[in-house]
């Protein structure tokens, strides 16, 4: 009887994503907000019909969708893309990082948290959402310099954002010293990128070889399940991984020219579930729990993202006309956050409520903001061109 409800549960979501998705078709809102909210509606915070079996799938689901996302972007860091916008990718990815941590924890303390809960919520709201950008992108049909700008920083900035947390934690920890937050930190990102690399090295040589072009299908979903796989086992960063076979096997495959294009044909049903579940888990009373001073925070971080952004666009060379876009563009947050705040929560007890609360406040703040500002920011940038052409 389980079996066939969650069947049944998971048939009804997938067409219930359909409607949602016909809907934002409609109101010109991204697909991946109405699918959050949808889930919502069906979930915890709504009218709670959803049974156990299929909330349990939300990890697994997020584990593959998010390895998914991470092989498409890690196939944006190719050679051609890095030499054209390799400068801006990394500045303002740094600039953001940075001047996140740095806005928010002045802020913060200026309204009188203790700086050191205030550093680390800083360093904790650098996290970005790669999927929902990702698929706003994806949604939007443009390719061009800045959706590949978008791409490679969305791609490498959960990296620094892992390291300035790291950096955080020790600098507030001084109890336990520097040694356990940067090891942590090295092992989950060294032991990534080691991951990746075993899988891209095998794949840039092996995969695309049984039929002419790129990799078949079952390649594609193979490599991406063997990799989201193995980062569970070792406990190391899905992300960095899949990023990093990606764009290994972007500059190094010979015989095709495209990274696993098929993912994109197959990815599909894992994000609708990704979207869905993750709304359905979202927990809208901690909107209210801390009143002003959360919207003090969510207000701080979509200054600070504004400003760094263009700060690093400036030091980027970037065109003019798109320095001031990529801020809005970069405003989702989802799950890197929440696992920093389970980190900094279990290290500071003390704090554990208020750290949890703000960030599970803040994701889903900027998981309902956030997809639409990111379409907003490609609008302008397509009207930007339209002009230029004109």
């Amino acid at each position: 009887m389980e079996q066939a409800l969650l069947l049944i549960t998971l048939g009804v979501l997938f067409l219930g994503g359909l409607l949602a998705d016909k809907v934002g078709h409609l109101t010109r809102l991204p697909r991946v907000t109405m699918l959050l909210l949808l889930g919502v509606l069906v979930g915890q915070a709504g009218l709670n019909i959803l049974p156990q079996s299929a909330t349990d799938l939300f990890e697994p689901v997020s584990v593959v969708a998010l390895t998914m996302v991470a092989f498409l972007l890690g196939g944006e860091l190719t050679r051609e893309n890095m030499t054209s916008n390799g400068r801006a990718i990394f500045s303002i990815s740094l600039s953001v990082v940075i001047g996140t941590t740095l806005a928010i924890w002045a802020g913060l303390t200026a309204f009188g948290l203790d700086p050191r809960l205030a550093l680390l919520l800083g360093a904790i709201a650098t996290a970005t959402d790669p999927a929902a950008i990702s698929e706003v992108i994806r949604q939007s049909g443009m390719r061009n310099g800045f959706t590949s700008t978008l791409k490679g920083i969305v791609a490498i900035d959960d990296v620094w954002g892992l390291l300035m947390f790291s950096i955080c934690l020790a600098l507030v920890d001084q109890s336990g010293g520097w040694a356990a937050p940067m090891l942590g930190a090295g092992r989950d990102i060294g032991g990534a990128i080691l991951l990746g690399l075993c899988v891209g090295i095998p794949s840039a040589i092996l995969t695309g070889r049984l039929t002419p072009g790129e990799p078949l299908q079952t390649e594609a979903i193979g490599v991406v399940l063997m990799t989201a796989g193995i980062a569970i086992w070792l406990d190391v960063s899905c992300l960095v991984a899949g990023m990093t076979a990606g764009a290994y096997i972007a500059n190094f495959a010979r015989h095709h020219e495209r990274t696993f294009n098929e993912i994109e044909h197959i990815e599909w049903p894992f994000m609708l579930l990704f979207f869905l579940l993750a709304g359905a888990s979202l927990e809208l009373h901690a909107l209210w729990a801390l009143g002003w001073f959360s919207l003090t925070y969510a207000g701080l971080r979509i200054a600070a993202r504004i400003v760094s952004c263009e700060i690093g666009a400036r030091i980027g060379s970037v065109p003019v006309a798109h320095r001031h876009i990529y801020g809005p563009a970069l405003l989702p947050q989802a799950g890197v956050a929440v696992g920093m705040a389970l980190v900094a929560a279990d290290t500071f007890p003390q704090w554990g409520a208020t750290i949890m609360t703000l960030t599970i406040t803040t994701t889903v703040f900027f998981e309902v903001i956030g997809p639409p500002a990111t379409l907003l920011a490609l609008r302008m940038v397509e009207r930007v061109q339209d002009g230029g052409a004109q």
